[in-house]
């Protein structure tokens, strides 16, 4: 079975939200590309939000890029 391939901007927005969430700094971001950065950037927002809102561990489950 073959995955479909991902959408770039969908990524760079799912690990910019889960850096955010891990309360990481926005420096950390990966790319140079001003529109991947933005999406990065919309995500990492997002996430370190969820992150002051205390959405983290098992009350932010439903939040997680991951489990989707």
């Amino acid at each position: 079975m073959k995955r479909q391939k991902r959408d770039r901007f969908q990524r760079a927005y799912t690990h910019g939200y889960k850096a955010g969430v891990s309360g990481r700094s926005r420096d950390e971001c990966p790319s140079q590309d001003i529109n991947l950065r933005e999406y990065w950037m919309s995500g990492w927002r997002e996430g370190r939000g969820d992150h002051w809102a205390g959405m983290t561990g098992v009350s932010g489950i439903h939040k997680n890029p991951m489990v989707v």
